[in-house]
């Protein structure tokens, strides 16, 4: 996956979470739904965050950022900065 398809990726989720918020606000999506939903994007969303920075790293490190994998949301979710 390179840079543009996980920022193509980011995008899709952003809009996603627009879309969630409107259908909640007009009563289409219980409020239980979207913060089940919104959990789920925000994992994605940072996973995917995590896989840029990574991947961007390795190329100003002089490496191949084509072997920066995305690691699991677990992983991502309780890294601390």
């Amino acid at each position: 996956m390179d840079d543009k398809t996980i920022m193509s990726r980011i995008t899709e989720l952003v809009d996603e979470e627009h879309q969630l918020r409107s259908q909640v606000q007009s009563g289409e999506v219980s409020n239980d739904e979207e913060r089940e939903r919104l959990r789920h994007l925000e994992e994605s969303l940072d996973q995917c965050w995590d896989l840029l920075r990574r991947r961007r790293a390795a190329r100003d490190a002089g490496q191949d950022p084509e072997q920066t994998g995305s690691r699991p949301i677990d992983e991502v979710e309780r890294y601390l900065q």
